[in-house]
């Protein structure tokens, strides 16, 4: 019974992983397709390649993920890309200038 509980275990950690894995890979693309300026797909990609990174030493069976991936490193990814997404640090997206509108009449 215990090797029963363990091996379905052991089966959705490599089910999770491989899901993990693949919307990793799908973020990837999106940062790719927004030139790496999105700040939120950028935090979310990290957020997940984080956990790829958890689960990877609990899956001996699975692949690894094909990124670096020690803890480490990752944490420090997301914790840039969470300071950009919530618009709190250096790496923060520039807000666009603002302009007084008074006269609509266009500049000369």
């Amino acid at each position: 019974m215990d090797d029963d509980i363990e091996a379905a275990r052991a089966h959705q950690r490599a089910k999770v992983y491989d899901e993990l894995v693949d919307i990793a890979t799908r973020l990837q693309l999106l940062v790719r397709l927004k030139n790496g300026v999105d700040p939120h797909v950028g935090s979310a990609l990290h957020a997940v390649r984080f956990a790829v990174t958890m689960l990877c030493s609990t899956t001996p069976d699975s692949p690894p993920p094909g990124y670096r991936h020690d803890s480490e490193y990752l944490l420090g990814l997301a914790a840039q890309w969470r300071e950009a997404a919530l618009k709190i640090s250096e790496f923060a997206v520039e807000p666009p200038a603002l302009r007084l509108v008074g006269d609509t009449t266009p500049p000369a």
